[in-house]
């Protein structure tokens, strides 16, 4: 029998916002370049945004779906906590639908050797797990990450003192996706020596048994002292007896400086990888703690510190894992605009998103330090940071549409022509690249389609012009307000090679207009409300959330299988 595929479910979890493929809009003023660049790998087309992430995301799809190499998010963790520069209390269903959605433009924006790191504590891991298992499929969860925060116990806890946050990470595709390795430590290092003055250098010794055994590796051996030793009771040697004399005659094996011990395999630096591989246990002595990453803040803004930002070294140990310099890091809860920063020292290129005032009064300040070489805090010294690059700061453009005072939709006054044709190749999937030469070339979708969009009212003689400039081997999108002496029916049959579209009709059913805000502030959402769905036997409650069987899969039952009982709270 089929095993049922258990999924993630909650109150509106059908519902799914229609977004608008919002333009960016560069504030020159608010950008930051350094005066002269400072090395050959300086990075400049950074980008800071600010506005809501979600907008933010969808706006990146049409130039960066598949691009991205690493995303890296710290969300806000749901504990019911008022926290100074948002609040984290949105009730269970709320959260996890707003997680949903960005996580899915998430997974279209990354590389498909790219990987997404996530940031979370004990509340909302567990949830926060299957929904990715959903999302990225279970196949490509990699590893969750113990990040130690705090380094000493709170005494003031009511149970056990929380001192770590869960990192959980999903590469796009597992099979495909491998981490780097860490750089050597000093420590690591040390433990190579050269006892024998082996002319191939320093090395360790290594066990020459193991756990699996194979009669063909079980013999006896003959030390130099004359002890005959054999390997340890229910394991056997690595090798091979004729395998074991080729390497004691290449003197790589090793038995004590009497020469009477059980032999060890000879491990020398010189032939080790160059690295090493990462743990799931990152201790604050390694990536930093709560405290340090507070003290970096309190550098470039000491009126107001995060309560939970997170120290560089531990973004540095996520994008050396995760990113080679050059690569896309995409954060869209930047917070103190610490990615951004760690970011731009490793020579990645970034891009974060954030709608809180601290985009102005923490990321900012914080990212003209890193560019003016002030910023030496951090991984700065590690790094040999000078300054250099920079970064352009966008804001959302509004909607493309609003309603005018009788309550009809119509283009946005604060769009000029420009913006209005990059819009509508947003909404239309082209490419927005106007042609200097051809002013009906405004985007293309291919090199032979084309868009044109204009307010203007076009006559049956413009498109016959139009029709005859594109050509029977090109194709033309055009979009404007009306056009006189031929319907749209007609014109279809008369010029195969354009297709007309009136706006602001044919676009009123793509988005939801208007909407500025799906932002994760408690404060500007309502608490979810009982939706017209389905109630399969057993469902949770309103404030619940279960798991359920994929109806596809499962022939055997109609019902869900809830975390919960009925009554019972997660």
């Amino acid at each position: 029998m089929t095993q049922p595929k258990l999924e993630l479910t909650w109150i509106g979890k059908s519902h799914r916002p229609k977004l608008e493929p919002r333009i960016l809009l560069e504030d020159p003023a608010k950008s930051h370049h350094a005066a002269t660049r400072v090395t050959d790998h300086d990075q400049f087309d950074n980008r800071l945004i600010f506005g809501d992430n979600l907008l933010a995301l969808r706006a990146l799809e049409a130039e960066f779906t598949g691009k991205i190499k690493c995303v890296f998010i710290d969300p806000p963790y749901n504990t019911g906590s008022a926290f100074t520069h948002y609040d984290d209390g949105l009730e269970h269903s709320i959260w996890l639908g707003l997680m949903r959605d960005r996580l899915e433009i998430i997974r279209r924006l990354l590389s498909d050797d790219g990987s997404l790191w996530i940031t979370i504590d004990d509340n909302e891991c567990h949830y926060l797990k299957v929904l990715c298992d959903e999302l990225f499929g279970r196949q490509n969860f990699v590893a969750n990450a113990i990040w130690q925060k705090k380094y000493s116990p709170q005494n003031d806890a009511k149970w056990l003192s929380d001192n770590h946050d869960h990192i959980l990470i999903y590469a796009k595709n597992k099979n495909s996706w491998r981490p780097n390795l860490l750089p050597r430590s000093e420590d690591m290092n040390a433990r190579y020596k050269n006892p024998d003055n082996d002319p191939r250098g320093v090395w360790k010794p290594a066990d020459f048994s193991v756990k699996t055994y194979s009669a063909n590796s079980d013999y006896p051996i003959t030390t130099p002292s004359g002890r005959i030793v054999n390997p340890p009771k229910s394991r056997c040697w690595v090798t091979s007896e004729s395998k074991f004399k080729e390497l004691l005659a290449d003197n790589r094996i090793w038995f004590g400086e009497t020469g009477g011990n059980v032999p060890s395999l000879k491990k020398f630096l010189s032939e080790v990888k160059d690295g090493s591989t990462s743990m799931t246990i990152w201790t604050y002595q390694e990536v930093g703690h709560n405290q340090d990453a507070k003290k970096e803040v309190k550098e470039f803004n000491e009126k107001t510190v995060f309560d939970t930002p997170k120290p560089e070294k531990l973004l540095e140990r996520i994008l050396t894992l995760a990113t080679n310099a050059g690569d896309w890091v995409l954060d869209s809860f930047a917070g103190s605009g610490t990615t951004g920063a760690v970011a731009h020292k490793m020579g990645r290129k970034w891009i974060m998103v954030e709608l809180g005032d601290h985009c102005h009064t923490h990321i900012i300040p914080r990212l003209q330090k890193v560019i003016d070489g002030s910023d030496q805090g951090g991984i700065s010294k590690a790094m040999d940071w000078a300054g250099g690059g920079g970064f352009r700061y966008y804001k959302l453009a509004p909607s493309l549409l609003e309603r005018d005072r009788w309550g009809n939709f119509t283009i946005n006054p604060d769009y000029n022509a420009a913006m209005m044709s990059e819009a509508l190749c947003k909404q239309h999937g082209y490419t927005y690249a106007p042609s200097e030469t051809v002013f009906w070339q405004q985007g293309y979708a291919t090199e032979r389609s084309f868009l044109y969009a204009t307010t203007q009212n076009l006559s049956f003689e413009q498109l016959q012009a139009l029709a005859e400039e594109v050509g029977e081997h090109r194709s033309l999108l055009i979009i404007a307000a009306a056009w006189r002496g031929i319907s749209g029916e007609e014109a279809s049959r008369r010029w195969p090679n354009l297709t007309l579209k009136k706006i602001p009709n044919s676009i009123l059913h793509l988005c939801e207009w208007g909407k500025d805000d799906y932002s994760l502030n408690v404060a500007n959402l309502p608490m979810a409300q009982p939706v017209d769905e389905p109630t399969p036997v057993g469902r949770a409650s309103a404030r619940q959330v279960g798991l359920k069987s994929d109806p596809q899969q499962d022939n055997t039952s109609g019902t869900q299988a809830s975390l919960f009982g009925e009554g019972e709270t997660p």
